[in-house]
């Protein structure tokens, strides 16, 4: 793994590193199995002699990390020079020798949320205006000792707090506020873009125009669903700090939407592994091909598959009988099940709903997935991939460590 990293240039200049490229992998699959914060996992690190040497870095005496986001600049260096399907494959290749039934793959897909305050129309135009007026435009006018330009932020931050304590916001009181918010970011765009023109000297930066951008874009977007009510918006933005983030239609009945990257998980012998993470909506039946092709790859011939009833479709039933795979499919037609042919089936069945779909919510409680605080989408990639690994490798430790069983004597 540490291969997949750039080698360390020990005459580089700046202060050496804490953690070799093996250290930091090591850091992160730590982070998810003791399941903690990044402040906790620094301080376990400056206490327990364990942890460093699992890391290979052991502090001299009365030497600290007093760094506490170290593992949140380790996971942004992962995301920025490895790829996470390598990595994936060089884990897989290395477990494949312990897994056992390779030739047996369940597949389903989940959603991890992202740690974002549940979106409304309403709190992401607030945010916006607070953006724009209170930590931009009121700041360049203070460092410059310009004029604020007339406004009605403060009389609508009055309301807005009148707004968010009532108990019931009806239909037609979130319209009002809507239509409000709109207005005054409409006019901070304008006042902000007044501003810069008229003092070139003040120089923004690159995350700052990035805001900007995203705000413009909210607006543009808001402004159309007020306008023609009951439409729907390509790449909607329901949070201004995590934009890429996108709402996931799930159907479940107690949270129908999730905000998060929904994940197309593979499992082989009791071990998840990933085909595809994205963010946007996607159908995961159409990946029932590409995920086939991952595991011929990975662990060879394949002969029996499960997934839930989302997958079924003719196109996926006529390729799994040209590969001649026995599925979980229900049969369509007058031909009917062998009595041997039926057991195998309920057994793929429990294997996908107990151990399959079970390890997601062990992924969540166990290995900190419920929600995913890292920012930056590739950042919450790794979070997940590592998340998902530490599980498996505690799944194989275990598996090792456990005594055989006992054979019975003739």
């Amino acid at each position: 793994m540490a291969s997949c990293l750039p080698s360390q240039n020990e005459n580089g200049k700046g202060a050496p590193r804490w953690l070799s490229n093996e250290g930091m992998f090591t850091l992160m699959f730590l982070k998810h199995y003791l399941n903690v914060s990044d402040y906790q996992l620094i301080e376990r690190f400056n206490t327990d002699w364990s942890l460093q040497i699992f890391c290979n870095r052991s502090l001299a005496e009365g030497e600290l990390i007093r760094d506490s986001n170290l593992p949140s600049r380790v996971r942004s260096y992962i995301a920025n020079h490895a790829d996470l399907n390598q990595l994936q494959t060089v884990l897989l290749n290395h477990w494949k020798n312990d897994i056992e039934n390779t030739h047996v793959l369940s597949m389903d897909a989940t959603c991890y949320e992202s740690y974002i305050r549940y979106p409304t129309d309403v709190k992401l135009l607030w945010e916006s205006n607070q953006w724009i007026y209170e930590k931009l435009l009121f700041r360049l006018c203070k460092l410059t000792g310009t004029k604020r330009p007339r406004n009605k932020f403060i009389e609508q931050k009055r309301k807005q707090l009148s707004y968010d304590k009532l108990r019931r916001k009806s239909i037609k009181k979130g319209k009002a506020r809507k239509k409000s918010l709109l207005y005054l970011l409409t006019k901070g765009l304008l006042h902000l873009q007044d501003f810069l023109n008229s003092h070139p000297e003040v120089n923004l930066t690159s995350n700052q125009y990035g805001y900007i951008r995203t705000i413009k874009k909210v607006l543009q977007q808001q402004q159309y669903l007020f306008d023609k009510p009951g439409e729907k918006v390509k790449d909607r933005i329901v949070s201004l700090y995590k934009p890429y983030v996108r709402p996931i239609v799930r159907g479940k009945e107690n949270k129908p939407v999730e905000f998060g990257m929904k994940a197309h998980i593979l499992q082989t012998g009791g071990i998840q592994y990933f085909d595809l993470m994205d963010f946007n909506a996607y159908n995961e039946c159409k990946r029932l091909k590409i995920s086939y092709l991952k595991h011929r790859i990975l662990f060879g011939q394949l002969n029996q598959l499960s997934a839930d009833r989302i997958y079924p479709t003719n196109e996926n039933r006529r390729y799994i009988t040209s590969q001649q795979i026995f599925s979980n499919f229900a049969k369509k037609g007058p031909v009917k099940l062998s009595k041997p042919e039926k057991a195998l089936q309920a057994e793929l069945n429990k294997d996908r709903s107990t151990v399959l779909e079970g390890s997601f919510g062990n992924h969540k409680n166990n290995y900190g997935l419920r929600k995913i605080k890292a920012r930056g989408a590739q950042n919450e990639r790794v979070w997940v991939f590592f998340g998902v690994m530490a599980s498996n490798a505690k799944k194989l430790a275990l598996a090792k460590a456990s005594p055989p069983p006992m054979q019975m004597a003739a």
